[in-house]
């Protein structure tokens, strides 16, 4: 499938959590993240609000998903009476408890800031315009996903990133089977991936990036006129098919060079489509900030991306 195909070169990196308590009657004034937010309900149930006053009903072990920068606030009771303002977002080691109230809390929330990227063509929560709740009750694996979460980042142990990462990954994933079964176009992606015109396009980029596609040839693989093509690919992904590629490509090689460093730079660049290794070492440094020998340099043991 090509969700299985996105999610094997999906970069994933987890900021420190907060666990946020409310009391009823409490409401909890969050400041806009810089990126996305995921809310887990462990405990209780509740509301969030967004900025213009639009409330979506939080249950237990349902996920809240709020769009970056977007202020918003959580909210415990069926009348409000108190509330607590955060100006900015919490920092520091380990995980930051938020209370709302003096305890003890009816409503418990795992909150962090979470980024997820293909690249620098979809990020996968980038498009969302408004507060998006899953509920992701179906799923038993998923309170044990955040409970581990927390318990990892609190004790920030040897390899807690990579775990978190891991962690973070698999509640993507069942996230993802979630809203791939509701009828909700809040992700334009997603559709892409369900569109079958789209398809065999997307198919090609993913298998064979060092292809030397060109649109018309992906339009033709698609069987569409090239503008159209080019119209309906930009409309799902919110980027041009070929600048898509050229991310795919970038990425592939940054994979390469940590997976099979006996590989020249020379053979690297042909293998992703780029026949003039300037150009290519010009658009990685571009792309990771760092010239492909810099990279390789400080690579650790290799391992896949993400």
């Amino acid at each position: 499938m090509l969700l299985d195909k996105l999610l094997r070169h999906i970069v994933v990196h987890v900021e420190p959590f907060a666990t946020c308590l409310v009391d009823s009657g409490w409401r909890l004034r969050l400041p806009g993240p810089p990126d996305v937010m995921f809310h887990f309900v462990l405990q209780g149930n509740g509301f969030v609000r967004e900025p213009g006053g639009q409330q979506h009903r939080l249950e237990r072990f349902y996920l809240a998903i709020v769009p970056k920068g977007t202020p918003h606030a959580l909210e415990c009771g069926p009348e409000i009476r108190s509330e607590r303002v955060i100006e900015t977002p919490p920092t520091g080691e380990g995980v930051v408890r938020i209370l709302a109230g003096g305890g003890p809390a009816d409503l418990r929330i795992a909150c962090g800031v979470v980024s997820i990227n293909y690249g620098d063509s979809l990020g996968l929560f980038h498009r969302l315009n408004h507060v998006l709740v899953a509920d992701l009750s179906p799923f038993t694996q998923i309170r044990s996903i955040f409970e581990t979460l927390l318990a990892e980042q609190g004790g920030a142990g040897a390899g807690s990133e990579a775990l978190t990462q891991a962690l973070m990954s698999q509640c993507l994933v069942y996230l993802l089977r979630h809203l791939s079964d509701e009828p909700d176009d809040s992700l334009p992606w997603m559709n892409g991936l369900n569109d079958e015109r789209l398809g065999p396009a997307l198919d090609l980029i993913l298998d064979q990036p060092g292809s030397p596609h060109t649109v018309a040839l992906l339009a033709n693989a698609s069987m569409m006129s090239r503008s159209s093509f080019a119209e309906r690919f930009q409309e799902a992904f919110g980027v041009p098919p070929m600048k898509f590629l050229h991310d795919v490509r970038l990425r592939r090689a940054a994979e390469m060079f940590q997976k099979s460093p006996e590989l020249s730079i020379d053979q690297v660049a042909r293998r992703v489509g780029f026949t003039s290794r300037s150009h290519f070492s010009r658009e990685f440094k571009r792309r990771f900030g760092a010239s492909p020998t810099a990279f390789r340099r400080v690579l650790p043991t290799p391992r896949t991306l993400g």
